[in-house]
């Protein structure tokens, strides 16, 4: 199939499933049962796919530290699409990770050709301020790409590790490419990893909330990540069946392999450029002297990167979503009454004639006034059942749902908008 996803263009994903087995997302299914207090987006099958999130299930059960972290392009108007990335960041402090959120101002200043100022003042006042009056506490990072001296310091070291080709296999860049849109995405990885700087506290498992076409950010950041780590654990067996672990240098100082030698505990062999280990019945313990050691002789120890994958929204008239169709999303800062019109012109599921509608039913599932339900507008999973069974059965009317999704709409938006007034007057708080 070949599919080719980047973050800068519009996609459109009609089966998700094929993500699966063209780039290695795993689904989300099977992570669901061990959440205490799944997020309704994963009850929902919204996020649908991830990436090691295991680590984050295990961090969240057993009170280990973890971070969250995603970023928003400061390019356009903040939609109801940032809002889902936004909530999920936001259920993942409320479970105990460290938060982090970059304004990602030098990709938008590389790529869409945007000035500093501009950037900033469409990142706070669009994005900042609906994220803080969503529910971000205080005690959450957020931050600029271009004043952050951490993420710029580690991309610079990142990018020692890059090179072109591999930058053109994942993003499909070409000799047209400016450099500084390579350096973007290669801040990017900077912005995934840095939480796990010693200033941080070193060392742990972070996800990031996206949606598919983000992918190739994870991707790039796990193998960097890979590159940059002194070591590698690799599971061995030897003639008689007998297994055992290797730890193997990837540059470590020789100073470095002796101290890994004599800090494992149990039966260890050291040769030149590894560390055989033949009695670690705790891998986790393994894990944690390998990467002490690392950290004590300068190195970065990095966990890889886990990643959550939700769905698109479709466009309010069908088809994609697009910032320069505005009629197509709803704006969390738009005026009330315009986006409840909006939301009462949109595309349905339901068939062309009343007598139909009776006859055969309606389609949520390919119903854009649905998907606000779904997505946005009903916690109940109730009622949503039932708002979905009577479209099925031919009982219910597209303009009941439109009535009613316009009607919550413009109740949501006042709501946010008035606790957006609020959170302007929070930033300090913050530290901007």
């Amino acid at each position: 199939m070949n599919m080719k996803i980047d973050p800068w263009s519009a996609l459109n994903i009609d089966d998700y499933s094929k993500l699966f087995d063209e780039f290695g997302i795993l689904p989300f299914d099977d992570m669901v049962r061990e959440i205490e207090d799944p997020h309704k987006f994963m009850n929902r099958k919204i996020i649908f796919g991830h990436r090691s999130y295991d680590l984050i299930t295990d961090a969240m059960k057993n009170n280990k530290p973890f971070s969250v972290m995603s970023g928003f392009m400061p390019s356009g108007k903040i939609h109801l699409g940032h809002k889902m990335v936004m909530e999920e960041i936001i259920w993942h402090q409320q479970q105990g990770g460290d938060a982090f959120v970059g304004i990602a101002d030098r990709e938008a200043h590389s790529v869409r050709g945007m000035s500093w100022e501009r950037c900033r003042d469409i990142g706070i006042n669009e994005y900042i301020i609906s994220l803080i009056a969503l529910g971000l506490e205080p005690d959450g990072h957020i931050y600029f790409q271009s004043g952050s001296e951490q993420v710029k310091d580690l991309a610079f070291e990142l990018a020692a590790k890059a090179n072109y080709s591999e930058l053109s296999a994942i993003y499909g860049f070409t000799g047209e490419t400016n450099v500084a849109h390579m350096l973007s995405a290669v801040t990017q990885s900077a912005d995934i990893l840095h939480p796990q700087l010693e200033e941080y506290g070193g060392p742990k498992p972070t996800v990031v909330p996206a949606g598919a076409d983000q992918d190739p950010h994870i991707r790039l950041t796990r193998g960097l990540g890979h590159k940059m780590n002194m070591f590698k654990i690799e599971g061995r067996e030897d003639k008689s069946g007998n297994k055992y672990f290797s730890v193997r240098s990837k540059g470590a100082p020789e100073e470095a392999m002796k101290e890994l030698s004599q800090r494992i505990p149990g039966k260890t062999k050291l040769f030149e450029g590894h560390v055989d280990v033949f009695s670690a019945d705790n891998f986790e313990m393994l894990l944690k002297t390998v990467r002490d050691v690392e950290l004590e002789f300068g190195g970065y120890a990095f966990v890889p990167p886990s990643s959550t994958y939700h769905r698109f929204m479709s466009g309010l008239q069908g088809g994609k979503m697009s910032s320069s169709v505005p009629d197509s999303y709803i704006s969390l800062t738009e005026e009330t009454k315009g986006a409840a019109k909006k939301v009462k012109r949109a595309k349905t599921g339901g068939r062309m004639t009343l007598e139909e509608q009776k006859k055969l039913g309606g389609e949520p599932e390919n119903c854009s006034v649905y998907e606000m339900f779904l997505f946005h507008l009903i916690d109940d999973d109730e009622e949503l059942a039932q708002i979905y069974t009577e479209c099925r059965e031919g009982t219910r009317m597209c303009g009941n749902c439109k009535a009613l999704a316009a009607e919550r709409t413009e109740k949501f938006l006042k709501e946010h908008q008035e606790l957006r007034e609020v959170a302007k007057d929070r930033l300090d708080e913050y530290g901007l």
